[in-house]
């Protein structure tokens, strides 16, 4: 198969950040875009078909969980071999996106992630809430010794998939809310995917997405929540859909 990079953008009313986004994705090495629309109510669609992006709209909110999901077996679908999960939030910046696939297209490592914090200074600077830089590395560094990893930071919005990894990965047993993110990244280390990251810098104002402090709470102890299955499944214990192979799903 040959190459074809499918850039994936879950949405949700992004009609103040979308085209920004998007402007920045690099025209040389991007084929497709697929945007999937969690039914927002402001023009996001309508921007996104002016930009030419491929569109899927879901008639209801179906969650950021269940919109990723669209997400990839649409780029599957549409035979991507690299795919590009990326906010739409001009949060991250997406200039970057050769340095991030290159680890993937040169086999060095099959998930690669947009990395937030390079150093506390530069978190903290670039607008992230104190609260949240504390909770993600605590969080991180849980979830770095359970799985056996070394990343800076573990709930970054932008990464890069090799399609293997999708087409291994049960994703679809996954939570339709935010914890997806988690699981996946707790499958990709049980199934022995090389998982890498790379410094991105960010960008903190009012009109990028973020969850709040409750929703922020909840989020956590599910991802607490994703390392007693992984822990359990490893051990025998329990037998978790998360980690089974996607045919037993």
């Amino acid at each position: 198969m040959a190459r074809k990079v499918i850039v994936v953008m879950p949405a949700h009313n992004a009609e103040a950040t979308l085209e920004r986004t998007y402007r920045d994705l690099p025209r040389n090495l991007v084929d497709e875009v697929i945007l999937v629309d969690d039914a927002s109510v402001d023009h996001t669609v309508e921007i996104a078909e002016r930009l030419g992006l491929t569109v899927i709209r879901h008639a209801q909110n179906r969650g950021y969980g269940a919109n990723q999901k669209t997400c990839y077996r649409a780029a599957l679908a549409h035979g991507g071999s690299i795919v590009v999960m990326i906010h739409p939030d001009y949060q991250y910046d997406a200039r970057l996106l050769p340095f991030l696939v290159g680890f993937v297209d040169q086999n060095i490592c099959d998930v690669m992630l947009g990395c937030r914090i390079r150093t506390r200074a530069e978190a903290l600077e670039g607008g992230m809430p104190v609260w949240k830089y504390l909770a993600n590395r605590m969080l991180t560094a849980v979830e770095n010794m359970v799985l056996g990893q070394n990343l800076g930071d573990f709930h970054s919005g932008l990464r890069v998939y090799a399609r293997r990894v999708l087409e291994t990965v049960p994703f679809e047993a996954n939570s339709n809310d935010f914890v997806f993110d988690s699981q996946f990244l707790a499958q990709a280390a049980y199934f022995g995917f090389r998982i890498g990251d790379a410094p991105v810098p960010v960008r903190y104002f009012p009109e990028a997405s973020s969850i709040g402090l409750w929703r922020s709470i909840v989020y956590g102890f599910g991802t607490l929540g994703v390392l007693v299955r992984y822990l359990g499944h490893r051990s025998g214990l329990i037998r978790s859909l998360l980690f089974s192979v996607a045919s037993d799903v």
